[in-house]
């Protein structure tokens, strides 16, 4: 199908045979979202597991047969999902890479027959309408050019009663994308969201708020992890990725852990549920 410019802008970041070997190595293997973390020195996979766990927390629905997961990465999040509430998922996701390797794992896993992963963008979901009983996304809309196009898709692809939960590395509200010109530039972003942008674009395509849930002190914690793990790795990373992509990532990385302990950015859990 084709992309436009911010769609194939993500496609880049993920699919290169460079970042497929950080993420997959570093940024915890299954999941790539942040974590909540128990303790400074925590694995990165077993914190992202408990974000996982804490976001199904908040279902309010007893029974979900259909989910649709926005930017579903290596298909982490929709293994835990077809476990946690036995359901079928659709797995949306641009980068060609990562749903290669997310099918061998959902194949490893034995949960190829209740993910269905596709190549596709979030602004297009191949989903009917009302299909679904719970989207989910973890840090994913950050690279839409315009964030109302996946909201208003998650309104159209939900069920009335469905709910809606998601996370994103967002501005916190009052900042601007030139205060935020270093951790823009490692993804080739041109802003981030804010929790009150994200509420307002939620209101108009008729999503109803339930709760945002506040974790940002997890985020310089988790792109410092991330920083730790990356450095401790790096002679095993240059195996297989290039000096020059390591360099650009953990100077990048550095950035977000700036930006972060300076209160410029805002992470935490949206819940939503889809009016009448």
């Amino acid at each position: 199908m084709p992309y436009n410019e911010s769609e194939r802008v993500a496609r880049a970041a993920y699919d290169s045979d460079d970042a497929d070997a950080f993420y997959s190595q570093i940024w915890g293997g299954d999941d790539i979202h942040l974590g909540m973390y128990a303790s400074s020195d925590e694995p990165i996979a077993d914190a992202s597991h408990r974000t996982m766990q804490h976001m199904v927390d908040k279902i309010q629905q007893d029974s979900i047969n259909y989910i649709v997961d926005l930017g579903s990465g290596y298909c982490g999040a929709a293994r835990f999902l077809t476990t946690a509430l036995d359901s079928q998922v659709l797995a949306v996701n641009l980068s060609g890479e990562q749903n290669r390797r997310a099918e061998a794992l959902n194949v490893a896993a034995g949960a190829d027959d209740r993910i269905t992963v596709v190549d596709a963008s979030y602004n297009d979901v191949p989903a009917p309408d009302r299909a679904a009983d719970l989207v989910w996304s973890q840090d994913a809309f950050l690279h839409a050019e315009r964030r109302d196009q996946p909201i208003a898709e998650v309104a159209r692809v939900l069920r009335t009663g469905g709910e809606f939960l998601f996370t994103d590395p967002m501005a916190a509200d009052g900042v601007t994308a030139t205060e935020l010109s270093g951790v823009l530039e490692r993804l080739n972003l041109s802003s981030l969201a804010s929790p009150s942008e994200y509420k307002e674009l939620a209101a108009a395509v008729g999503l109803e708020f339930v709760e945002f849930e506040d974790l940002t002190h997890f985020l310089p914690q988790h792109y410092g992890r991330v920083l730790e793990e990356t450095q401790a790795n790096a002679d095993q990373l240059l195996q297989t990725a290039s000096q020059q992509y390591l360099d650009g990532m953990m100077k990048g990385l550095q950035h977000w852990v700036d930006a972060g302990n300076r209160g410029l950015l805002s992470w935490g859990i949206f819940h939503f549920r889809k009016a009448a």
